[in-house]
């Protein structure tokens, strides 16, 4: 009797080894300066060299790994001007997406923001990193999804995974859940410029607190 061995298309490596490294770059497994070598993650991961250099020329093209010279590459060490400019750009989509949420949201929406509310205070309760990090990324994605525009969805995807690295530095969790808790009530109320007022603040307030994280209290003070 014989037997297939199903191979894996190298499509579907590439994309499985890029999630790995971007979350283990997202979770700090990977920390700023540590050098990706093909060879290395190939053996790792238990796959060719081609898959794994595709990913990293994907991870480069997002922002989260660069060369350091021709033949080095690193996780790439965030600067002041790198957080900015995200937190501009999010400022900018985010507030947006909450005004057209408060018009659009449907019960459904609703309901499903409620349930990742409780999921986040769970995880907060348990000091759980790693899962308040995704449950708030996916309650954002959710908020951004009421907003009910494709583009703006894809305007935010080729920058969502590193506004999610540099929120993960954000480890004011407590009042996380207290803002997020307030930008629910502000959709759920159907008031776009409410919606917008308390978006702009937890966006604001969460740019203080990552820069605080990465870069100390002097330059969080620093920010007007």
């Amino acid at each position: 009797m014989s037997s297939t061995t199903k191979i894996e298309p190298i499509g579907a490596v590439r994309e499985r080894v890029l999630a790995r490294l971007r979350q283990e770059i997202i979770s700090g497994g990977l920390r700023p300066g540590d050098r990706l070598v093909e060879r290395e993650l190939a053996d790792r991961f238990g796959v060719s060299r081609v898959p794994v250099r595709e990913a990293i020329r994907a991870l480069v093209a997002e922002g989260f790994v660069h060369f350091e010279t021709p033949r080095r590459i690193v996780v790439r060490r965030l600067t002041p001007t790198d957080v900015k400019e995200l937190f501009e750009l999010r400022e900018a989509l985010e507030v947006y997406a909450a005004g057209q949420a408060a018009s659009r949201a449907t019960p459904d929406d609703l309901a499903e923001a409620e349930r990742l509310l409780a999921q986040a205070a769970t995880a907060t309760e348990a000091g759980d990193a790693e899962a308040i990090t995704d449950v708030n990324s996916r309650l954002h994605d959710r908020i951004i999804a009421m907003a009910g525009n494709s583009l703006l969805i894809e305007a935010l995807e080729p920058v969502a995974g590193r506004l999610r690295w540099m929120t993960r530095r954000n480890e004011e969790w407590p009042q996380l859940l207290v803002e997020h808790r307030e930008l629910y009530e502000a959709i759920a109320s159907g008031d776009p410029a409410r919606a917008r007022a308390h978006a702009l603040a937890h966006v604001r307030t969460n740019y203080r607190s990552t820069v605080r994280q990465l870069f100390g209290e002097a330059a969080a003070e620093e920010i007007s």
